[in-house]
């Protein structure tokens, strides 16, 4: 029997990736080449940065020498995971899951190798086996080998009885549970994996298992990643960070990994990059020499930017993010698309002026002042602009008679005017 090519639990726990872990797996994994799974919640058609964890575990899996299997939920997203859950969620009908099924596969496929022979990565979907299974068939054949007591002793279900829960969420770990069961007779899967709230989900498996079956299955689980400060990972101010360029550009994406504090950023660094252990030593040694460099943050943004996306969406971000914080001129906008440019100067102040009034030009201090309020009044717009205070689209402008016209317009509709150091300003041609 082909033996793993390296321990993947020594690997997850140098990394920080190991939570809780089932007596007797660290054995089996060290002395066979093991089919072990995750299951991803098939609720949005994209894959969050929370789901990274999940995806890197299954990647290190691989790595390791073990067969890795992503199953999605087309079954129990039907249901419904109450685990983390402080209320139940709305379910889905089938034709927004498999659409929503289609896209986390398609995004799976870019960090497993389903093409490697022996431990070639597999998806499944657990709507394949339960769509004919039958209700009563299941509560006879499955629900009586497990109790009600011991799936209420389970901390997803006792958290939620005092506000209520329904029978749809209650039957959740049922439903799971027979995933495992299933995958453990018929695809002679061994091993379940997932985030530290799955433990109980997971376990329910390993007990039908052994209950059912007569045999013998592990499990395992990774730690909830969450900020220092305690606020939630994967979100930002305006909401959730995708792994799908439509829902979160790869300028956002880059810039949620760069503004990681120096606490975060070197735990991100072993959980959601590749780089060895040797690598990293040698980066927060840097960092640490020069903490205002952000060595760490820079590496961990550019790796994981171009496994998510590309390593031309990464030049993109990267010359992005020097137009607010790097010396850069007008030239720099005219690489980037205007998804990104909205992106770049999201939430600063912005003006509607007619196109037709810059197509036939607007003396600069009348436009800094009468077309907008940039400033409240023209001396003190012209005291600015002599002394070179002022920029258009990263250009300083000293020249009291300029006229902005449509030259001045980025992507045919842009203008980014900069007041001092830090004040930006963005006009919308209409």
């Amino acid at each position: 029997m082909a033996k793993p090519a390296y321990n993947f639990i020594d690997e997850l726990k140098w990394r920080n990736m190991l939570h809780d872990i089932m007596p007797g797996t660290e054995d089996l994994l060290k002395k066979e080449i093991v089919s072990g799974y995750i299951g991803f919640d098939p609720t949005s058609d994209s894959l969050g940065v929370g789901n990274l964890v999940q995806i890197m575990t299954l990647l290190h899996f691989q790595k390791a020498g073990h067969k890795p299997i992503a199953l999605i939920g087309g079954a129990t997203g039907m249901v419904g995971d109450p685990s983390g859950k402080s209320q139940e969620r709305n379910l889905l009908d089938e034709n927004t899951l498999n659409h929503n099924l289609n896209c986390q596969k398609k995004q799976l496929e870019k960090f497993l190798n389903f093409d490697c022979g022996e431990n070639s990565a597999e998806i499944v979907n657990n709507f394949d086996w339960f769509k004919n299974f039958k209700f009563l068939d299941f509560i006879r054949d499955i629900g009586k080998h497990i109790t009600v007591n011991y799936m209420l002793a389970k901390d997803s279900v006792s958290s939620r009885l005092e506000n209520g829960m329904s029978f749809t969420e209650f039957s959740y770990q049922l439903v799971q549970g027979y995933d495992f069961y299933h995958l453990f007779l018929n695809n002679n899967i061994k091993l379940q994996m997932g985030g530290s709230d799955q433990w109980g989900n997971i376990v329910t498996g390993t007990e039908l298992i052994r209950r059912k079956a007569k045999g013998e299955a592990y499990a395992l689980t990774t730690p909830l990643i969450k900020k220092t400060d305690g606020t939630k990972f994967g979100k930002s101010e305006s909401g959730n960070i995708w792994l799908d360029a439509k829902k979160t550009s790869p300028y956002k994406f880059y810039q949620f990994w760069l503004n990681s504090s120096d606490d975060d950023v070197k735990n991100y660094i072993k959980i959601f990059t590749l780089f060895t252990i040797e690598e990293i030593s040698e980066l927060e040694k840097m960092h640490d020499a020069e903490p205002h460099l952000r060595h760490l943050q820079k590496a961990l943004a550019k790796d994981i930017t171009c496994r998510v996306h590309s390593l031309d969406d990464f030049n993109k971000a990267y010359e992005a993010s020097l137009i607010l914080f790097g010396k850069t001129t007008s030239e720099a906008f005219s690489k980037i698309d205007e998804q990104t440019l909205l992106d770049i100067f999201e939430g600063v102040p912005s003006f509607n002026i007619l196109l037709s009034a810059i197509n036939n030009k607007i003396n600069l201090i009348d436009f800094l002042t009468l077309y907008t309020n940039i400033f409240p009044s023209k001396a003190q717009a012209k005291e600015m602009l002599s002394n070179g205070g002022i920029s258009i689209n990263k250009d300083k402008v000293t020249n009291l008679n300029y006229e902005i016209s449509n030259i001045d317009l980025i992507n045919d509709k842009y203008i980014i005017i900069q007041k001092g150091k830090k004040n930006y300003y963005l006009i919308n041609a209409i």
